[in-house]
């Protein structure tokens, strides 16, 4: 189904790229993250183009809940017992100062922008939040702690953000993406130096950004192991209550809620892709316990890449490649920092010190807990045996009778019964299908 910002809003058309062209950046991908680049890098006086294989935000974008926060969880004591105090206050300033950009942004664009608290909640742990409190307040910020929020949820306590925001996204890139140079249906194959080839024609570019989501250059980077994929789902429900702000649990397997006009949008059901979890059904049981009065208008899932260290990768795709970037791993938490990826990229485009690139930078250390269990994933997708395999390095699929889809447990790649492509990092679609219900390999 379509998500509430799909419904609401419509884009312009623009044309497929069929003949050679030269470019000083060329942007691929025609997400919230590629749109920002360019329309920043353009305000920098940089010539530049987006290249997007289908139409732009179409994807990953237009099925986010749109929250813009810097406070992405209970992340903050664990950032810093992690990577220091340093880098901790360079990860919450730079997403601070992602929102200001916003709401600067915004402020000529009609796009429901609002300013609300944030709020991250715990039902039964209150030290979580205790640890949380005291870290943010080592890194200078002022955060609020509750024990009440006007939800069916008993809590244990919550740490508040005020100043946060929310807002229809395709509105914004609708508006931003308008004056800017983009190609349609114009799917890079391969970036050899300083060309990009299409299937079409060649792109002569100084500097290349990939902001397709996940990477899809695999010999470069290592992000088929630094990067894995969730899918998470969202129920969008008319006429519901307002709950004057923006809330998530500070469980990874809990849900979050916030407004959009007369709708209640509660989203979770999260789960690694390919495997099983709620799903809608999760959220669908929850609604109809606490929310039985108020139908469900619209459903949406979304796809998102969880870095190793729950820090995204930002920066250059690797020392290979010196004149390709990157921005990746945002862990649900795409909005701002789709933001900081376009600050941070166009000053290094731009040759000029950001402050926060070391924390971002994709070459950091790949040593965590994560890793193993990422290579444990994709061997064990290489050594099951099935007829339906992934076109991206090759992992058996699983059969998703949740959504009627074909999926793959080791990078996320995502294909229709009939086997045409979803989600990447695979950049074809599946070849032989078949009736899906002689499949033996299902993810039910």
């Amino acid at each position: 189904m379509l998500s509430v910002w799909s419904a609401e809003s419509e884009f312009k058309e623009f044309p497929q790229l069929k003949n050679d062209i030269k470019t000083s950046v060329a942007v691929i991908g025609g997400g919230i993250t590629g749109i920002l680049c360019a329309f920043i890098l353009k305000q920098n006086g940089v010539d530049c183009v987006v290249l997007e294989a289908d139409r732009i935000c179409k994807g990953v974008t237009q099925n986010t809940t749109a929250k813009i926060t810097s406070q992405h969880g209970l992340i903050y004591d664990k950032l810093i017992k992690k990577i220091g105090i340093e880098k901790a206050k360079m990860y919450l300033d730079a997403n601070e100062k992602a929102i200001k950009n916003y709401v600067e942004l915004c402020e000529n664009i009609s796009c429901e922008f609002e300013q609300k608290d944030n709020i991250v909640y715990s039902i039964n742990n209150q030290r979580k939040i205790n640890d949380e409190l005291h870290a943010l307040v080592r890194l200078g910020y002022n955060p609020d702690f509750i024990t009440e929020i006007p939800l069916p949820i008993n809590i244990a306590g919550a740490v508040k953000f005020p100043n946060q925001a929310e807002f229809n996204p395709l509105q914004f890139l609708s508006s931003i993406s308008k004056k800017l140079t983009i190609y349609e249906n114009t799917k890079v194959i391969e970036i050899h130096r300083n060309t990009a080839t299409t299937e079409n024609a060649r792109v002569t570019a100084d500097y290349f950004i990939a902001a397709t989501h996940f990477p899809f250059m695999n010999k470069y980077g290592g992000y088929f192991a630094k990067l894995y994929q969730e899918r998470s789902y969202v129920l969008a429900l008319e006429n519901a209550p307002q709950i004057k702000g923006m809330y998530v649990d500070a469980e990874k397997k809990g849900m979050s809620f916030r407004n959009y006009k007369n709708y209640l949008l509660i989203g979770g059901g999260d789960h690694r892709t390919g495997k099983n979890g709620g799903n809608y059904h999760e959220l669908k049981a929850f609604s109809s316990i606490n929310y039985p009065e108020f139908p469900i208008k619209y459903q949406w899932a979304t796809q998102d890449c969880m870095s190793l260290d729950s820090i995204p990768y930002i920066g250059r795709y690797s020392k290979r490649i010196p004149n390709v970037f990157v921005a990746t791993g945002f862990n649900k938490w795409g909005m701002t920092l789709s933001m900081v990826s376009a600050k941070l990229l166009c000053d290094l485009i731009l040759n000029k010190t950001n402050e926060y690139e070391e924390v971002f930078s994709p070459s950091r250390s790949v040593l965590t807990t994560q890793l193993p269990i990422n290579i444990a994933e994709a061997t064990i997708g290489l050594l099951t045996p099935s007829r339906r395999r992934c076109p991206h390095l090759g992992c058996a699929l699983k059969w998703n009778s949740a959504e009627h889809t074909w999926d793959c447990p080791c990078h996320g790649s995502r294909f229709t019964e009939s086997g045409k492509l979803i989600e990447n990092p695979a950049t074809g679609n599946l070849k032989n299908i078949q009736n899906p219900s002689i499949d033996k390999n299902r993810c039910n």
